[in-house]
């Protein structure tokens, strides 16, 4: 359970939201310290499983063949084969660029993963979406409803980054809980854990931000 004060953050957050006519995201913004982000080492990179999800729709492709594909095709909102992979990696790149904006993840079979490479590399790898390999006792369906629920950390070179935590109908406990994953990883993973975090704002798309930390 996330501690009482994330909670009330985003309560306020969610409190002091204006009326929009759609549906809002809630972003977690955060601001690092003391740390050389020139170096690659120490630059947030991170896929974090949100308990409660993200409440939004996660758009995941999967590179397969056979059985896989076909499991797959339940899950995913798209499922391209080997042909349809050497195609989008043609000369012309703009449909393999359209397909890496619109898409939040992908996964590949580890077999494919070395032409995914060849035909895509230049592509996704600086968008940082360079699929998830699939190893053959992996179930594919599992994966793929696990990173539906996924959100990214990616400080890049930059001070602050900003992640998904919610949307504005979620519960605040529950939205509460997903930043709670998200510090503690940050804790985890950063050379000196929370002295790291200079501080952290919660706020709806267009609503203001409320600090956290």
């Amino acid at each position: 359970m996330a501690d009482q004060e994330i909670e009330n953050a985003v309560s306020r957050a969610l409190e002091d939201a204006p009326e929009r006519n759609f549906r809002e995201t809630v972003d977690l913004a955060v601001n690092l310290r003391d740390l050389d982000l020139n170096d690659p080492s120490n630059r947030v990179d991170e896929s974090v499983v949100l308990p409660a999800g993200t409440g939004q729709e996660t758009n995941i492709v999967v590179f397969a063949e056979g059985e896989t594909a076909l499991r797959a095709e339940e899950a995913a909102d798209d499922v391209l084969d080997e042909d349809e992979l050497e195609e989008l990696g043609g000369d012309d790149d703009d449909a393999a660029k359209d397909l890496a904006d619109a898409t939040d993840f992908f996964i590949a079979e580890k077999d494919m993963m070395q032409d995914i490479g060849r035909y895509l590399g230049t592509v996704l790898g600086p968008r940082g979406k360079m699929p998830e390999p699939l190893d053959p006792d992996d179930d594919v369906v599992e994966v793929i409803n696990r990173m539906k629920n996924t959100v990214q950390l990616r400080s890049g070179e930059r001070r602050t980054f900003h992640t998904r935590v919610g949307a504005e109908d979620m519960s605040a406990e529950d939205i509460a809980d997903n930043i709670d994953v998200i510090v503690r990883r940050l804790h985890a993973d950063l050379e000196k854990g929370p002295l790291n975090i200079d501080t952290v704002y919660v706020k709806t798309t267009m609503g203001p931000a409320v600090e956290v930390a």
